[in-house]
């Protein structure tokens, strides 16, 4: 198998990791705005669907340091073994089936069960990234990756 897209994609993201630098050529997204399929009308906006595209190649860069900077925080133990969401290998169904065990372990003991559950979509656009650079810090990431975020 010839490794030369891969070894280039490699190339381009250290390169992006050693200038602490995103390019804005990656942050250009384009909307396409297609009809939903078996509306009677077409005069009104909730008859389309917006479709945002952004580009290929900085999605597939941030989906390998997302991959990397997965790798080193779980090898080094900086996760908590009960986290499921966006982890690899990690689906809806583990997390079911943890919260499942769960309950039935608490009713084995008799005790009462009960769940708050959260939406958490706006942590990240209000994410202190003074905190965050300080996490990477604590985790041994190199300076160049905490420079990028």
């Amino acid at each position: 198998m010839d490794n030369t897209c891969l070894k280039k994609i490699m190339c381009i993201t250290n390169t992006c990791i050693n200038l602490e630098f995103w390019t804005s050529y990656f942050k250009t997204i384009i909307t396409v705005v297609i009809p939903k399929p078996n509306k009677d009308f077409y005069n009104l906006p909730k008859s389309f669907q917006p479709i945002v595209l952004l580009n290929t190649t900085g999605k597939l860069i941030e989906k390998v340091i997302s991959n990397y900077l997965q790798f080193h925080i779980m090898s080094n133990g900086f996760l908590d073994p009960n986290q499921l969401g966006s982890i690899r290998q990690c689906s809806t169904i583990d997390a079911g089936l943890y919260l499942t065990h769960l309950i039935y372990t608490g009713w084995l003991k008799q005790c009462h069960t009960s769940i708050i559950a959260f939406d958490i979509a706006q942590f990240f656009p209000s994410l202190n990234y003074t905190f965050l650079s300080a996490c990477f810090q604590e985790t041994g990431l190199n300076t160049n990756i905490r420079g990028f975020f």
